[in-house]
């Protein structure tokens, strides 16, 4: 009895993490640009930049379009751009 119930609930655990590998593919991403330098800003803005991953001048990343990082470049958006 006890196996039957461990492979029942190892089937769960299982089709649980398909559907989230799932929806993680299909949510947008977004790329952010670093255009202007983070010279004389608040260290908050700073800490920002840096939780985003932009550390230089013209580099690109990419993060999930979510309330989170779209929250943060609202943040510093005088410094950032979205790249298509």
């Amino acid at each position: 009895m006890r196996i039957l119930l461990l492979k029942t609930e190892e089937c769960l655990w299982k089709k649980c993490l398909k559907v989230n590998l799932q929806e993680n593919k299909i949510m947008a991403t977004i790329k952010i640009k670093q255009v202007r330098s983070r010279i004389n800003s608040p260290i908050d803005q700073k800490r920002t930049l840096d939780a985003l991953g932009l550390r230089k001048l013209n580099r690109v990343v990419e993060h999930p379009d979510n309330p989170a990082i779209r929250g943060m470049i609202e943040k510093v958006k005088h410094l950032v751009s979205i790249v298509e």
